[in-house]
C-alpha cells in the first residue's frame, strides 16, 4: 500500500486533504491527534510510526505538510512528495495559507494532492540509489514511535480498509440481483398470461364445437 492520505494544515486547521480512492478508515481522526503534538512555529521534518503505518510530516513557515503511508513505503519518496506539495501550495496560494479558514483550498488543491499521490504511488526508482538516498535522509529525519508523544487516553486504534470499495461492489451486486429478480418475475407473469389465454382458447374451441358454432347457439 503506497501513500494513503495527505493534507496541508496550519496548526490543527486543515486547509486541504485527500484520501486514496477506495480506502476508508479513521486516519483522519488519528491525524488530528498527531497535529496537536506538532509545533507549527518550528520548521522540522519527522516521521511517526503508528501501528503498521507511518506519518511523515514537514513544517515550513507555519504550515504543516503531512502524508500517511504503510511501513514499507520509501521514506525518501514520502518527503519528496511533501516537498512537491509544499512548492505547489506556495506557488498557488502564497501567504494566504497563514490566514485562511479551514478547508479554504480543499476544492481546488485536493486535485493537486490526488495527482501527486498518483504520481508517487506509481513511479519506480532504482533500488541502489533508493538505499543511498534513504541513508542520507535518516541523518536528517528522525523516526519516532507515536506512543512516546501521545498522552494517556489519546491512543486510537488506526483502521484502514477498503470498505467503500466493497460497499460499491455490494451495491452493484445487489442492484444486479434485484434487476434479475424483476426480469424473472416479468417472464413468469408473461408465461402465466400465455398459458391462461391458451386454456381459455381451448375451452372456447371445445364449447364452439359442442354448441353449434362460434356464437354457441345451442348452449
Amino acid at each position: 500500500m503506497p501513500i494513503i492520505y495527505s493534507l496541508v494544515t496550519r496548526g490543527t486547521q486543515v486547509l486541504a486533504e485527500f484520501t486514496s480512492q477506495g480506502l476508508t478508515g479513521n486516519f483522519s481522526t488519528v491525524t488530528r491527534v498527531l497535529l496537536k503534538k506538532i509545533i507549527p512555529s518550528e520548521d522540522s521534518k519527522l516521521s511517526y510510526i503508528y501501528d503498521q503505518y507511518i506519518f511523515h510530516y514537514m513544517v515550513s513557515d507555519q504550515l504543516t505538510y503531512l502524508c500517511m503511508t504503510d511501513r514499507d513505503y520509501n521514506r525518501l519518496n514520502a518527503f519528496q512528495f511533501l516537498g512537491e506539495i509544499q512548492e505547489r501550495f506556495i506557488a498557488t496560494y502564497g501567504d494566504r495559507g497563514k490566514t485562511a479558514i479551514a478547508f479554504a483550498f480543499n476544492a481546488d488543491f485536493q486535485r493537486v494532492l490526488q495527482q501527486q499521490m498518483d504520481k508517487y504511488n506509481t513511479q519506480k526508482s532504482d533500488k541502489l540509489s533508493q538505499v543511498q538516498d534513504e541513508i542520507s535522509l535518516v541523518k536528517d529525519v528522525v523516526i519516532k514511535n507515536i506512543d512516546k508523544v501521545l498522552e494517556r487516553g489519546e491512543r486510537i486504534e488506526l483502521l484502514v480498509d477498503k470498505t467503500e470499495a466493497l460497499d460499491q461492489h455490494a451495491f452493484k451486486f445487489k442492484k444486479q440481483s434485484r434487476n434479475l429478480k424483476r426480469a424473472m418475475w416479468r417472464k413468469k407473469i408473461k408465461l402465466m398470461i400465455i398459458i391462461t389465454l391458451f386454456v381459455i382458447a381451448v375451452i372456447y374451441i371445445i364449447l364452439a364445437s359442442a354448441c353449434g358454432g362460434p356464437a354457441l347457439p345451442d348452449c
